[in-house]
């Protein structure tokens, strides 16, 4: 059945993004960035069904050959921004009905791409693609890239920066909504298009925007895997990221039944549409638990918990991808920092277990460097070094002045002769 996903990402330099790479792999073309003189080549991509270039309505009598091509549009995008850390472009990410047809679908993506042109009067860049192919891959998954720009487009170039841009202060003082009621309406008017579409092709089917809560239905929603922890699990690695967001789910899963058990006292076969739900979930975690069951447990060789978060690392380190060369090393580093930490379970500990704990390891330290501290002195002991120190160094310099009597008297002679 149809499924409601729309997303809004950001294509940013601060994260290394680049418009001209974002159109170019969307579009499955070769594009030049000029600002940076990279060239980005996929034009061997068989998935790309439709793309075209959508521009506000109002500029239909103008020449407006500059924003058509999609190199010059994007590399003017680029060249637009100064900042070292500018927003360069926004990308709408559309799930479209795998119930309509392929002209049905393009219509659908047209009418929607042309409600957010004529709202914000930015360029659109519009690429529809089909299913991968590869196993694992769900062959009802087609889906839109809609890459916008972040300024207004004109005859001439690229203008001031749209309303989707502005912070809520300078939208409030424009009289506009919030940045999120923005894009709640935005996720309707898709919901709203995509309905049109099923509807005028006689599809049952329908989407909401809505989350499970406000459509009234009391169930779980799936757990998200990251995208790059399925593909992972898509290879035969398993990962404790998806291990843990599932353990996580099944536990949410018990919970509601629990809290269902103990609002009716009747049997189970007394509410039917809600008994299936509730069972398919228990389905689900059943099978989940016997999976579980299935696979190696880890084994660690030490029972220290500094050691053992060490080799869990380790472990997990090996089944990452290796990252570019080209990126900066402390990225890298800061990067599969937050990501192994991510994997570790977090210490539920009191303020007064915490204070215990640090003040162990003080003591533990103290003891270990006790050898190695300074020792404090009485001022008697103070008094008496200070006084030897003192005859030493008279003693020393008594003996200077015996060994050099031929240098004093040379300095007598000098001086009678100068007078």
């Amino acid at each position: 059945m149809a499924i409601y996903f729309l997303n809004l990402k950001s294509v940013g330099r601060s994260s290394g993004g680049s418009a001209v790479s974002a159109a170019a792999y969307r579009s499955g073309e070769r594009i030049r960035d000029e600002r940076t003189g990279k060239t980005y080549d996929h034009s061997g991509r068989q998935d790309v069904m439709h793309k075209e270039i959508i521009l506000p309505g109002e500029f239909a009598a103008h020449d407006m050959g500059w924003a058509h091509d999609r190199g010059n549009l994007w590399n003017t995008a680029e060249h637009a921004e100064v900042r070292k850390d500018a927003r360069v472009a926004r990308e709408y990410l559309v799930a479209l009905p795998a119930e309509l047809a392929h002209d049905q679908r393009v219509k659908l993506v047209r009418e929607f791409s042309r409600e957010l042109v004529e709202r914000y009067r930015f360029a659109l860049d519009v690429a529809i693609h089909a299913p991968r192919d590869f196993p694992g891959s769900d062959s009802r998954n087609f889906h839109a890239h809609l890459l916008a720009t972040t300024r207004e487009v004109t005859p001439k170039g690229l203008g001031a920066k749209t309303t989707v841009e502005m912070h809520d202060r300078r939208r409030r003082e424009a009289g506009l909504d919030s940045s999120v009621r923005e894009l709640l309406d935005v996720r309707k008017s898709w919901a709203d298009a995509a309905n049109g579409a099923l509807q005028a092709a006689h599809i049952d089917a329908r989407i909401d925007h809505r989350t499970l809560a406000a459509q009234g239905i009391d169930r779980e929603p799936t757990p998200h895997i990251p995208r790059a922890v399925f593909e992972m699990e898509r290879r035969g690695q398993r990962t404790v990221v998806a291990e843990r967001i599932r353990e996580e789910f099944q536990a949410r899963v018990e919970a509601r039944l629990q809290r269902a058990a103990q609002r009716s006292p009747t049997p189970a076969r007394a509410s039917a549409p809600k008994r299936s739900s509730d069972e398919l979930q228990r389905q689900s975690a059943q099978n989940w638990r016997r999976w579980r069951e299935t696979q190696p447990k880890l084994s660690l060789s030490s029972k220290d918990p500094a050691k053992q978060s060490a080799e869990r690392w380790r472990r997990w380190r090996e089944t990452q991808p290796k990252l570019s060369l080209t990126e900066d090393p402390a990225k890298q580093s800061a990067l599969r920092w937050r990501r192994w930490r991510e994997t570790q379970p977090k210490l539920n500990l009191s303020p007064k277990e915490l204070q215990k704990q640090s003040a162990e390891k003080w003591l533990r330290y103290r003891e270990a460097h006790r050898e190695t501290q300074p020792k404090q002195l009485s001022p008697d002991e103070l008094r008496r070094q200070s006084v030897e120190k003192w005859l030493r160094y008279r003693e020393e310099h008594s003996k200077s002045k015996s060994q050099s009597p031929s240098k004093s008297r040379a300095r007598t002679r000098d001086h009678d002769h100068s007078l």
